[in-house]
């Protein structure tokens, strides 16, 4: 039975679009569940600010489609475009995140001479633009991203030399990093992730690697001791018990919605906590709802599908015969898998809470549009593997199934030149 069933789940991993119909499923499916989850979590928030239960959710609602549409959009483009709009892209991210900080600055001088502030409306995380918010640090993980990946692709045997590494990759990502940090630790760890994580799949030697992350660890210390709020936060972890009432507090409630929930949940929508008693249920939080609702087993499933999506993406970059479209693809995979386990962590109280969305799933506009284009920029590379591009050009699809969905991935390389990339010191496999 054991190996009966294992040769039929080897025979459709072996099909040729198993990796983009496995990214599909199991993106879609988190999809879905997020936008259950985020209705249950605001429903009774949403009706008692506007009287409208739905309010909240048909916001997350629209994010979601403006996320599908990147999606479609991300997925039909070549890896040279990613490659082109890298740079820009970059220079957008860091220019964004200065005019944050120093907005954040401005604002807290007014503050402190009991001023108001007048303007483009900004808090630590978030721009303002009349109605619309977003947030310039998710940007700013796709454009590092790209960025990192081109420039590893464009250095190529150079990649074990220090002084080619660190000019001007290391100063640029560190001031990336910074900014970021200044106000928001959690996306920061989740950018030194990805960032280390790129540079160990392209080859980098060890002991640079192991020098970065110590640069890190001691980065990290710093910007949690210029915050007194971060420090608190990481002694109410081990004790939120003796900080109930302050910075303990949502990780009680945390805790209880995950106890009640037990194996099999209180049901969709029959959670207590969400009455006001568990602060960003909808968001940070999420996923102890879910807990209280679904049990174990919901959990269980999440993770599960998270799992799937993880070995998918590490999947495409193993199979993919392009060293960008391979570095790529791991980079999105480690970002997703690192911000959910920063999220789910912080949630267990496996780690201290850093206020990352869980992805895919929190609500917030901003992140969800942002990782639905990656999804949909892995997706395009899923269609570019070898066997899935000769696939699909056997297939020949119509012109209109091509205009409507996505076009034909560019034709396989030959022999010649995927023994060239599998030499490469740019395409460690992940």
């Amino acid at each position: 039975m054991r190996s009966g069933f294992t040769e039929l789940l080897r025979g459709l991993l072996d099909r040729p679009l198993a990796s983009y119909y496995l990214l599909l499923s199991s993106a879609g499916l988190l999809l879905t569940i997020g936008l259950v989850m985020v209705f249950s979590a605001t429903m009774v928030e949403s009706y008692e600010a506007t009287g409208n239960a739905f309010a909240v959710i048909l916001q997350q609602v629209i994010w979601a489609v403006v996320g599908l549409i990147c999606f479609w959009i991300a997925q039909r483009l070549p890896a040279r475009t990613y490659r082109s709009v890298s740079r820009p892209l970059l220079v957008i991210a860091i220019l964004l995140g200065l005019f944050l900080v120093v907005m954040s600055i401005r604002d807290r001088q007014l503050e402190a001479s009991g001023a108001e502030a007048s303007g483009l409306a900004t808090d630590n995380l978030w721009i303002h633009i009349g109605p619309v918010q977003f947030q310039p640090a998710e940007i700013a993980k796709f454009a590092l991203l790209l960025w990192a990946a081109d420039s590893l692709v464009r250095l190529g045997p150079r990649i074990a030399s220090w002084r080619d590494l660190a000019i001007p990759m290391f100063p640029i990502a560190g001031l990336l990093m910074i900014i970021i940090g200044y106000a928001d630790l959690g996306t920061m760890l989740i950018i030194v992730a990805m960032f280390i994580g790129l540079l160990w799949a392209s080859g980098v030697p060890l002991r640079i690697l192991g020098v970065l992350f110590a640069i890190a660890l001691v980065g990290s210390a710093l910007l949690i001791a210029f915050e007194g709020y971060r420090m608190e936060r990481i002694i109410s972890f081990s004790r939120p018990e003796d900080f109930a009432d302050t910075w303990g507090y949502q990780a009680i409630q945390g805790y209880y919605a995950i106890a009640d929930g037990g194996w099999f949940g209180l049901g969709l929508g029959e959670s207590r906590q969400k009455w006001d008693w568990l602060p960003n249920g909808h968001n940070d939080f999420i996923f102890a709802l879910i807990a209280e609702e679904l049990g174990v087993v919901g959990c269980l499933v999440i993770l599960a599908l998270f799992a799937v999506l993880v070995y998918t993406g590490f999947r495409i970059a193993r199979r993919s015969d392009d060293p960008f479209r391979s570095l790529v693809a791991a980079g999105v995979t480690i970002w997703i898998a690192g911000q959910a386990f920063i999220n789910i962590g912080g949630v267990l109280g496996l780690i201290p809470m850093t206020g990352v969305p869980l992805p895919f799933i929190s609500d917030g506009g901003t992140a969800l549009v942002v990782v639905l284009a990656a999804v949909g920029m892995l997706a395009g590379f899923a269609r570019a593997e070898p066997d899935a591009a000769q696939a699909l050009r056997a297939r020949n699809p119509s012109r209109l199934v091509r205009l409507l969905w996505a076009p034909l991935p560019p034709a396989p390389r030959s022999e010649s030149d995927s023994e060239t990339t599998k030499k490469s010191p740019t395409t460690r496999k992940t």
